[in-house]
């Protein structure tokens, strides 16, 4: 008697069902994996900045307290950050062969090798002189600790540069050929130096300046507001403040540079984060809508005319690319599109406030409560906005894994839906009481630096004012 085809739909909904699965699952990992490297590319050299002008100002003979007092804060923060995305990464590694062998079965030639660069030339500088870097001042020569400075600085930027090359790699593949079904490299430089590469990274590295220059502003914020008076508080607010008025129009810059190449590279990417689903002219610039698949429309629709195609084509009758050419082949819309919204909003605030904050310290030389509390409410701002541009890049590459060659139903496991969603379950628990725990740490620690540290005379400020610290 031939066998009941009934249960055939039923299998493959439990099928999709954990895929499904298993794509929340890693993107809550890497969603909580990327927040602490964000931080760490960027602070590294931020501590660099400290250290080297505490030994420019001490071979002059001044003052260079402040500057160590400012750089031993931080390299707490640094050394916790570390920490969290050295075991966030560990957990996130594990899913390749629990969630996603078919990843390393087709392209592990390409993968693993960009993946075990990251950990020989990157992950052990940091690991080997963060020690210095905590517990080195006074116990070896200045020198060295400035060269273990160094080291880990450029440790945190090469990490990112082989990271990067990967997962640009998986959107714009280059020097390769499948053979027998697996991926080959055939030219490492193509591979590396991607069509997307550059702009990738450039791209994360002032993301992640951006960061940093908001987490530093915004916790030195809240020291003022709680009393804080030292100069190595003021210092560490001034350098954010400025840092981050600089690389905010630089991350426009990139931004738009980097949507360019994606114009060129992922049209359908771009289509989604434009909700546009005809190609043609005179797109519109959608600032809000509700994006509906089903009807392949927008609901409650508020645009710019001409705006998309301004933008993207530098003329208002310039063509793009619509959904409707990629019918199967584009990601899902809403999501792709409220998060690009999103990025661009928060980048748009962090204009707005790094530069009046500037305008005021450069023009009154102090800053309003009201901008002390918005720099502080800003503290993880750099968060948000990394996610949301994290979101584009990744769920606007799907129905692939890596593009052209790697579906993502091809590379999930047979792990059983019920499986996947208990330990998703699990990894939400621990890691939503984890970021409340790291953001809890960091408070406290900016409030015992409030509290602690009481500045010499000859280190107050007056209060109200942010008289020039050097």
């Amino acid at each position: 008697m031939a066998a009941d085809p009934a249960p055939q739909p039923a299998r493959k909904e439990q099928v999709m069902d954990a895929l499904i699965l298993a794509r929340i699952q890693f993107a809550a990992n890497i969603s909580f994996h990327i927040l602490f490297p964000t931080i760490t590319i960027a602070l590294g050299w931020a501590l660099l900045f400290f250290k080297l002008n505490h030994d420019r100002v001490r071979a002059a003979g001044g003052d260079a307290a402040p500057w160590m007092a400012a750089y031993r804060f931080w390299v707490k923060i640094f050394a916790l950050s570390f920490a969290m995305g050295v075991v966030s990464g560990i957990t996130m590694s594990f899913q390749f062969g629990t969630n996603w062998p078919g990843f390393m079965e087709k392209v592990g030639n390409i993968a693993g090798p960009l993946l075990a660069y990251e950990v020989m030339t990157a992950f052990f500088l940091e690991a080997v002189f963060l020690g210095i870097m905590l517990f080195g001042y006074r116990r070896v020569p200045n020198w060295l600790h400035t060269l273990a400075t160094v080291l880990v600085a450029g440790g945190t930027t090469a990490s990112a540069f082989w990271i990067l090359a990967l997962n640009s790699w998986m959107h714009t593949p280059a020097g390769f050929e499948l053979r027998d079904g697996v991926a080959h490299a055939t030219d490492w430089l193509a591979i590396i130096f991607n069509p997307s590469f550059p702009y990738r990274l450039v791209h994360m590295l002032l993301a992640s300046g951006l960061t940093v220059s908001f987490l530093m502003a915004g916790l030195s914020a809240l020291r003022w507001l709680w009393g804080d008076r030292g100069r190595d508080c003021v210092l560490a607010l001034k350098a954010g403040i400025y840092t981050a008025a600089i690389l905010i129009p630089l991350q426009i810059l990139a931004g738009d540079l980097h949507g360019l190449n994606t114009l060129e590279h992922q049209p359908q990417k771009v289509a989604a984060m434009e909700a546009n689903w005809q190609t043609g002219p005179n797109v519109p610039l959608i600032l809000f809508a509700w994006p509906d698949e089903t009807a392949r429309a927008n609901h409650f629709e508020l645009a710019i005319p001409n705006g998309a195609s301004l933008i993207l084509r530098h003329q208002a009758d310039g063509i793009v690319p619509g959904l409707d050419d990629y019918i199967g082949n584009h990601p899902p819309v809403a999501p792709v599109f409220f998060a690009f919204r999103i990025m661009v909003g928060v980048g748009l605030l962090m204009l707005l406030v790094s530069w009046a904050a500037s305008w005021y310290l450069l023009r009154r030389r102090d800053l309003p409560k009201s901008l002390l509390l918005a720099l502080a409410g800003m503290s993880f701002s750099g968060w948000v906005a990394t996610l949301a541009g994290w979101y584009v890049t990744e769920i606007g590459r799907q129905p692939w894994l890596v593009t052209g060659v790697l579906a993502t139903g091809e590379a999930a496991s047979t792990v059983p839906a019920p499986l996947i969603g208990l330990s998703l379950v699990l990894y939400l628990a621990v890691y939503a009481a984890l970021i409340i725990a790291y953001m809890v740490v960091l408070t406290q620690l900016a409030r015992k630096a409030a509290r602690g540290e009481q500045p010499r005379a000859d280190e107050k400020l007056a209060a109200g004012t942010f008289a020039a610290a050097e």
